[in-house]
């Protein structure tokens, strides 16, 4: 029997004759909900990353969630498995979460780039090594959060990590000058709509649309740390400012 492996590879190179340079939005459905876009985007040739990556991993959780996290990209083992923060990093940022107060099936979990980037390493033990994506791999793969954010329409969105921020801000976001503050995520920022949805039943109808942003690291960076119990520390301080809000905005007025 053929791998997984094997046989997503088979199926991508039946697509080598569709463009990759053009970015995700060509496969971008108009209509239906997260099981439609994880549906499609499966079959997302918008970037050359997909030819080297195991499947495409999407978003996971509540399809109406109150909050979204937004990390940078799936690992080695989430790209093994399909599923987003499954790794070392997935793990930690759930015990975060956790600590925080805030319960799993409370958030949507995605990444801005949908397919998992790396260098392989032969020496020894073979292994596949994350690579950070660039900046035009990240606007490619732009179109599949913004339609995250319009379907499942979160109150609060935190990015977890520089990458992530640069996918919802622009590429002068940085963490050190943003973590820790409650934003807003304001409207005629870099990360478009698609234009068939515009005017969706249901939808804002504005980019940003109210929604709250935050900022803080990425688990990864915590598991990197010297000190990695104050990084820890740090994280849920961040997440608690989190938990804090959704449980004042769950407040009647």
């Amino acid at each position: 029997m053929p791998s997984t492996e094997s046989t997503g590879r088979a199926g991508r190179a039946d697509s080598t004759d569709r463009k990759t340079s053009g970015g995700a939005q060509p496969y971008v459905p108009a209509r239906g909900g997260i099981p439609a876009l994880r549906k499609a985007a499966a079959d997302c040739r918008g970037c050359p990353l997909y030819a080297d990556a195991t499947q495409t991993v999407f978003g996971d959780g509540p399809t109406h969630a109150r909050l979204m996290l937004v990390g940078e990209q799936p690992g080695d083992q989430e790209d093994r498995a399909g599923e987003p923060f499954v790794g070392p990093a997935g793990r930690l940022l759930r015990s975060a979460l956790g600590e925080a107060g805030i319960e799993e099936d409370q958030a949507y979990l995605t990444n801005a780039v949908k397919h998992f980037k790396f260098a392989p390493v032969t020496e020894g033990r073979k292994r596949r090594i994350h690579k950070a994506p660039s900046l035009g791999e990240l606007t490619a793969c732009r179109p599949w959060l913004a339609a995250e954010l319009r379907r499942v329409d979160p109150e609060l969105v935190v990015a977890l990590g520089a990458t992530a921020g640069k996918s919802l801000l622009g590429s002068s976001f940085k963490v050190t000058e943003a973590r820790g503050a409650l934003l807003s995520l304001p409207t005629g920022t870099e990360l478009p709509l698609a234009p068939q949805d515009e005017g969706r039943d249901g939808d804002k109808g504005e980019q940003g649309g109210g929604r709250r942003f935050l900022a803080t690291v990425h688990p990864s960076a915590v598991l990197r740390a010297k000190d990695r119990d104050e990084a820890f520390a740090g994280l849920v301080s961040d997440l608690r400012l989190a938990s804090r809000f959704l449980e004042d905005a769950g407040r009647p007025g």
